[in-house]
């Protein structure tokens, strides 16, 4: 800030205050009332409340992250962080077609913003900062992925709220979104900390203030999504240095393997992803066989006959989840793998060079 205290700067204060009155030093308060409580001095302000683990968490983020008001394109407000320098990572969905983007930082400096890059496949952008005050530090990725009952925080502006934090738990690991393009992110956080419209962009953080996850949507009550600190790392430097990022194209819609599916197909075993269909003109058109029929069960529409993939480059892949995941973590476009899959009742290796997803 250009002139009072940072946040930081009064925190230390009332820290160091907090100090003298345990050592004896101070004298907040006057001779026991009537009812036996204490009276407080004339002239002295309200005491501090004590804080908490939570408190410092949030102390150590919040200079970090920032508010987002957009005009043009969608419109409307979301969050950011800073990643490095005076680039901030946010959502695509919360600055896609933006024309003018303001930037509220915690301590109410504002500036202005432009797009760098945005990737609507994972629902990551980056933006560039007119100016960033010296409090306003990166937020380190997590190195570790979470695990469910991890303590996460939730750090951002929701319905307009500047620096609002809510507090919960990895409540989920390796879900899969649905992004704005109709194909899928994987490797997602699930939360229990409230994440409202608004908090979009901004990071989930967890007790050492790294971030777990960048939030970009809620769900029912109690339920909050995020685009993991892999898939971020993964995306954001490459739209910082190429202002895109190529994306592994296989050119399939996928069916879990459940319970039901293995009986109708009669597998052995109830793993690996079933393939309902092949894109004309696809990488897979040719190499993977698609359902061939299908069968009603309950009202349920189930493929059959399709080929079951079960492993890439000897990789076993049980769900469908952990096949995106691999295809986005692991793979990249124009690469030939040998992909396993169960076909007739027989597990073979066949031969494929991915594609490109198309332009969206």
């Amino acid at each position: 800030m250009s002139d009072g205290f940072s946040r930081r700067d009064v925190l230390a204060t009332l820290g160091a205050g907090a100090m003298a009155a345990v050592a004896g030093c101070s004298e907040p308060f006057s001779e026991a009332s009537d009812d036996g409580g204490l009276t407080r001095a004339a002239g002295l302000p309200p005491t501090q409340a004590q804080g908490t683990v939570y408190t410092e968490v949030y102390q150590e983020a919040i200079d970090s992250v920032a508010l987002l008001e957009v005009y043009g394109g969608q419109a409307g407000q979301g969050s950011a962080f800073v990643y490095q320098d005076d680039l901030l990572v946010t959502n695509h969905h919360v600055v896609d077609g933006a024309d003018t983007i303001d930037v509220q930082y915690a301590d109410n400096d504002w500036t202005g913003a432009d797009v760098v890059a945005t990737d609507p496949h994972t629902d990551l952008g980056v933006i560039e900062v007119d100016e960033r005050p010296d409090y306003a530090t990166a937020l380190s990725l997590a190195d570790e992925k979470p695990i469910v009952g991890q303590e996460v925080m939730a750090l951002g502006n929701p319905l307009g709220y500047d620096a609002s934090v809510s507090r919960g738990i990895v409540s989920g690991t390796n879900r899969t979104l649905s992004a704005p393009t109709g194909f899928s992110i994987p490797n997602a956080v699930q939360t229990t900390a409230s994440v409202n419209p608004g908090n979009s962009g901004g990071p989930l953080v967890d007790m050492d203030a790294n971030v777990v996850a960048v939030i970009n949507s809620g769900g029912a009550e109690n339920i909050g999504f995020g685009i993991s600190a892999a898939v971020t790392d993964w995306v954001v430097p490459e739209l910082i240095e190429d202002g895109e990022i190529a994306h592994t194209y296989v050119g399939i819609r996928t069916y879990p393997v459940d319970r039901r599916v293995a009986i109708e197909n009669d597998l052995d075993e109830v793993r690996g992803v079933m393939v309902a269909e092949v894109v004309d003109g696809g990488p897979a058109d040719g190499v993977l066989e698609p359902a061939e029929d299908e069968a009603f069960v309950g009202g349920r529409s189930i493929p059959i006959g399709g080929d079951v993939i079960v492993g890439i480059d000897g990789t076993t892949l049980q769900t469908r989840h952990e096949l995106s995941t691999y295809l986005a973590l692991e793979t990249v476009p124009h690469e030939t793998v040998e992909i396993t899959v169960i076909r007739d009742g027989e597990e073979q290796a066949v031969e494929m060079t991915f594609g490109e997803r198309p332009a969206v």
